[in-house]
């Protein structure tokens, strides 16, 4: 390389420079999401399957305390999404937390974080193929076709979805999540009129005495409602995505901080409130894994078509993940790319503006839930949902480790915090860190599921990222630049 070619080349951002950075993975995207898209795009992270179907099982483990696992949670998981939102308006970025951990981490960093992150969406990619193959088969119409079958289907349809444009990926998210949010309204005001009107819901009078007369909160003791927590933690899995769509709006910094604020009271009502309303409507042991409890309780009620009604939603859910899913890791892998530490073809980027590089990747791996469904159609799920809860805990502890990175910078001078911040630095981001841990260390101790199954997956996906590095580290360069 001659004098004149380094003099051409672009420089490294000066650690000492206060100035902003942007990031090459950055460039191309149209700003066309909308704040009605990423309002509800925050929304929709925060509703999901664990919910609509999920709350059945975990109810008849833990009883009303269920309610409390939820509230904990969600607090934990608003911690991580406000401190994602601070670092959003300090430089919005389609990179997210990968960005964010090239910035203030290191490229090792940007790494972990980007392939643990795609190992959430692809396993969860997976599961959600398999249960959109499951929701479906619910109607006789479609019960001689293969699971599998369904499940390429249900792929092909979203993957052409995110392939078309940014904008018609926000369109369907914005419809999916309005689903979503109407059928839990429904249900908390149907919840609202029979506690008002004493009518029996599957020949239970609903009300108060539901808690007292059947053991109380913790009927079966705080332990299980602890070990649940595990589940719960996933439920709320995706919440990070309102960073990755701020590379895509036109006013970040005035969006973002009200996605990011809304979220607190959404889960307060929407979470909360719909498993205490559940635990008053009817007894705790009413519910089961096999059922959605929205179902067991219209069920009683003897409202007509309920168990349709119901599966048309939580299908609506599990396509909602798996569009969440392609158009993310799209995004990540489009910034990794830009380092050297993803695959060249992730960065390419289409005429609508798509990194339709990365989402095909997505695809292809999520295609091996396809061939999972053929060959386990009745294990399928159990085994990528343990794979994916490992991606999400690691991510949240990466947002939270960036952002204390942040913070230490600019105590030391060397950035400024935005106006829109996450409180009590560093101690809120150290309880949560250890929190997710704790969960962790709660799944070790699960012996009676696939908890400690899943931990031990640490073991093969560590050597994978330490031998997936020692391929890359030579052509791993820093996209970082400081801004004009």
């Amino acid at each position: 390389m001659t004098k004149d070619d380094l003099d051409a080349a672009p420089a490294a951002p000066d650690p000492t420079d206060a100035g902003p950075v942007m990031d090459a993975g950055d460039a191309g995207y149209s700003k066309t999401l909308q704040p009605r898209h990423i309002s509800m795009i925050a929304i929709g992270g925060a509703i999901g399957t664990g919910l609509f179907l999920g709350a059945g099982g975990n109810l008849a483990k833990a009883g009303p305390g269920l309610a409390v696992a939820y509230a904990v949670c969600g607090v934990f998981a608003f911690f991580v999404v406000r401190a994602l939102g601070e670092l959003v308006v300090h430089r919005p970025s389609s990179g997210a937390f990968v960005s964010y951990a090239r910035e203030f981490l290191g490229e090792k960093g940007a790494y972990v974080a980007g392939w643990m992150y795609f190992l959430n969406w692809a396993t969860s990619g997976m599961a959600d193929i398999t249960a959109i193959a499951l929701y479906v088969h619910y109607w006789s119409m479609f019960t001689s076709i293969p699971q599998w079958a369904l499940a390429l289907v249900a792929l092909t349809i979203v993957l052409g979805i995110n392939l078309i444009s940014v904008k018609t990926f926000g369109e369907m998210e914005f419809w999916f999540a309005i689903v979503k949010v109407v059928a839990i309204v429904s249900f908390l005001l149907i919840g609202i009129w029979v506690l008002a009107s004493g009518r029996e819901v599957g020949g239970e009078v609903p009300g108060l005495h539901m808690l007292t007369e059947h053991g109380g909160i913790f009927p079966l003791g705080l332990l299980p409602v602890v070990l649940v927590s595990q589940t719960v933690v996933f439920a709320y899995a995706s919440i990070e995505m309102v960073g990755v769509t701020a590379g895509e709006t036109a006013e970040p910094h005035k969006v973002v901080p009200k996605a990011v604020n809304s979220i607190m009271w959404r889960v307060a009502i929407f979470y909360v409130g719909s498993v205490v309303m559940l635990t008053l409507l009817l007894p705790w042991t009413a519910y089961s894994s096999s059922q959605s409890p929205f179902v067991t309780v219209l069920s009683g009620l003897g409202v007509p078509a309920a168990g349709g009604v119901m599966n048309l939603v939580v299908l609506t859910a599990a396509m909602s993940s798996l569009n969440s899913g392609l158009y993310t890791t799209g995004r990540i892998l489009r910034s990794m790319a830009a380092a050297g530490s993803a695959p060249g073809f992730t960065s390419k980027m289409s005429r609508s503006h798509v990194p339709y590089g990365g989402i095909l990747m997505t695809s292809s791996v999520i295609l091996l839930g396809v061939g999972l469904n053929a060959w386990l159609p009745d294990d399928a799920f159990g085994i990528v949902i343990n794979i994916a809860a490992l991606g999400v805990i690691s991510t949240w502890v990466m947002i939270m480790l960036c952002h204390l990175a942040f913070v230490r910078r600019t105590r030391q001078g060397l950035a400024e915090r935005p106006a829109f911040r996450l409180w009590a630095s560093p101690w809120v981001e150290l309880a949560t860190i250890a929190f997710l841990l704790g969960i962790i260390v709660m799944m070790w101790f699960d012996t009676d599921g696939p908890g400690r199954n899943t931990v031990l997956l640490l073991i093969p996906i560590a050597g994978a990222l330490a031998l997936g590095w020692f391929v890359v580290r030579d052509r791993v360069k820093d996209p970082l630049r400081q801004a004009p």
